[in-house]
């Protein structure tokens, strides 16, 4: 499981992942027998601790799916205990420049390659599998990045370029904001700078992602046909926003 991710990332294979902001691993549970490739955990938009995190990874992890938690800030500390927690990667918000890259890298990998310290932890086995999770580490773990903004879309080429890299994400909203123009997702400027990211990184070689607020058949169909080999679907916030919505119309309608 842990290996394959990877692998399938750089083979660009089409890919699902599940959103988790609420920090109960009950939720992952659930998700986890979706059939999806990857859980994340958006530690950027929620008040997940690092000890809930640490208890979403291995529920994640023990439903046979890999887990990518999205980290708050470009933040040294948080990457390195949340891969000592067992996360089989993490995703970085806000990516724009190769010395962000090449930071962000250094903290992922062990040397030589990066910079990393040597722990003892659960991703370790607890001391058990220290061997070899530290030997095997720089050719498993995940980083993929995201792209939010118009200095990233420029510079996306070199941003993938690094060989630490395996994908990114595309965060549209924020892409609008930077151009000026937020929340117009269909304007021609945002759908021209996202389509840079994702010719970016098919000339690359890395995977390209980008989320589906309200999936539907048709809407993925064509975030796949648009270039994207994975797409995010929805998350636990979103449903339970739309469930109660849905709830309040049918509470109203019935009381009048």
């Amino acid at each position: 499981m842990k290996q394959d991710l990877k692998k399938r990332l750089r083979a660009r294979e089409t890919l699902f992942g599940c959103w988790t902001s609420i920090g109960h691993p009950s939720i992952t549970e659930i998700f986890a027998r979706t059939g999806a490739d990857f859980i994340g955990i958006d530690l950027e938009h929620s008040t997940i601790s690092q000890e809930q995190a640490q208890r979403i990874i291995a529920a994640s992890q023990a439903g046979g799916v890999p887990c990518l938690p999205r980290v708050s800030s470009h933040n040294a500390e948080q990457v390195r205990r949340l891969l000592d927690s067992g996360a089989d990667g993490i995703l970085v918000p806000n990516v724009a420049t190769e010395e962000e890259v090449g930071r962000i890298a250094d903290w992922c990998l062990y040397p030589p390659e990066g910079k990393r310290g040597y722990g003892v932890a659960r991703a370790q086995g607890y001391g058990f599998d220290f061997k070899q999770y530290a030997s095997g580490w720089n050719r498993r773990g995940v980083l993929m990045i995201q792209i939010e903004s118009i200095e990233g879309v420029e510079a996306a080429e070199e941003l993938l370029a690094h060989p630490a890299v395996d994908g990114a994400m595309v965060g549209p909203y924020d892409i609008s904001g930077s151009l000026g123009i937020p929340g117009q997702l269909d304007h021609p400027r945002v759908q021209k700078a996202c389509d840079r990211v994702v010719q970016a990184c098919r000339k690359q070689g890395k995977a390209c992602g980008t989320q589906v607020v309200e999936p539907t058949p048709a809407r993925v169909k064509t975030a796949l046909r648009r270039g994207y080999t994975f797409v995010m679907l929805a998350s636990d916030v979103f449903i339970l926003w739309k469930w109660s919505e849905t709830m309040g119309k049918i509470i109203r309608a019935a009381r009048h």
